[in-house]
């Protein structure tokens, strides 16, 4: 029976990464939310396992000295950075960009695991596929953008399957109004509130002016307000009118799903019954956003009216789930011990590497 026969002994103790990366992914997904003190253990035993290979280089060749010094300088001082630049453009999360911090020091030189059978000779090592650079940390990242290429994917096949088929369908989904609440993502808005079928160059001009409500923010408001979105949709003019604001409006916390509101209007004031009416700040999304501190997941005061009209008056709206970047990176990490570097691979199979 095959089975992990040798290794060194950092490279067995990286495994632990597995389901540790495993139990934060699963994480990301339920909640969106890994608080930092979940990155300490693991970072501890990244640097640790970096100073044991440090203090065991003393027997290395000149040659292999230089080769690791190299490539832990390209993981701590190419992924770091990298990083760092993609949560500050606001492509990363705060927990992707310390998940690869934690990876860059973990990582930064292909392990190795050699398989064989007990008692005999060795019939094959792990990972398959390595690259000349010799960077395991770039290959994970690799391995996991090609995981989250799948995504769209299977979106768009999902949304083609029960008939949604636009440009849109690659990154939203319908759902009902009243699980808005209830999910993670991006509230989509279009010029006309809806996700049309229109392929048609004007049509597809239309796609490159969406704006979005993330539903995180749309949580903090109704919980800001006291409200529950029912009650909205119930009395949209009611609601729409500035003056219908609480006093004191309730603490709006971090747009968690158990943060939706509930409660009638405290102040139980009198307001337009019907009628849009004209008002300076409708739905009092300009004062919501100046009462927080921060900002709510950079939503604008015309994001926070458009999302509210939208969600007031369709019966289905349409969402941008995304998917949480740990989750293609637990992937990546897993087709990285294994497989090694796919998009090497592939390169290499048409010639391009």
């Amino acid at each position: 029976m095959l089975g992990l026969s040798v290794a060194s002994g950092p490279d067995l103790l990286r495994l632990l990464a597995l389901p540790y990366f495993g139990y934060v992914a699963w994480r990301d997904v339920r909640t969106r939310r890994i608080p930092n003190r979940l990155w300490l253990p693991l970072a501890g035993l990244a640097a640790v396992l970096l100073a044991w290979e440090l203090l065991a280089l003393g027997g290395a060749s000149s040659l292999e000295r230089q080769r690791f010094f190299l490539r832990v300088a390209i993981s701590v001082g190419f992924m770091v950075p990298l990083a760092y630049a993609f949560w500050w453009l606001g492509g990363f999360g705060g927990a992707d960009a310390k998940a690869f911090f934690v990876i860059a020091v973990l990582f930064p030189t292909f392990p190795e695991y050699r398989l064989g059978a007990a008692g005999l000779e060795t019939v094959g090592t792990v990972p398959v596929v390595e690259t000349a650079i010799g960077v395991f940390s770039l290959t994970i990242l690799a391995n996991a953008v090609l995981a989250g290429a799948a995504y769209p994917l299977g979106l768009a096949v999902k949304n083609a399957a029960t008939g949604y088929r636009s440009p849109g369908m690659f990154v939203a989904t319908p759902i009902s109004w009243d699980q808005a609440t209830e999910r993670y993502g991006s509230l989509l808005e279009f010029p006309d509130r809806r996700l049309r079928d229109d392929l048609s160059p004007s049509g597809l001009r239309a796609y490159f002016s969406w704006r979005h409500l993330d539903l995180d923010a749309l949580r903090m408001y109704l919980a800001w307000r006291g409200s529950s979105l029912a009650e909205l949709r119930d009395a949209p003019a009611r609601y729409r009118d500035p003056d219908s604001l609480p006093a004191e409006p309730n603490p709006p916390g971090d747009g968690s799903i158990a943060a939706d509101g509930g409660t009638k209007d405290p102040d139980g004031r009198t307001v337009p019954a019907s009628g849009a009416g004209e008002y300076d700040d409708p739905w009092g999304a300009e004062a919501f956003l100046d009462s927080i501190e921060g900002s709510a997941y950079g939503t604008t005061p015309d994001q926070l009216r458009e999302g509210l009209e939208t969600l007031t008056s369709e019966e289905v709206v349409w969402i941008s789930p995304g998917i949480p970047f740990l989750v293609p990176l637990f992937a990546g990490l897993i087709v990285s011990l294994t497989y090694g570097d796919a998009l090497f691979a592939l390169l290499a199979a048409v010639g391009a590497a």
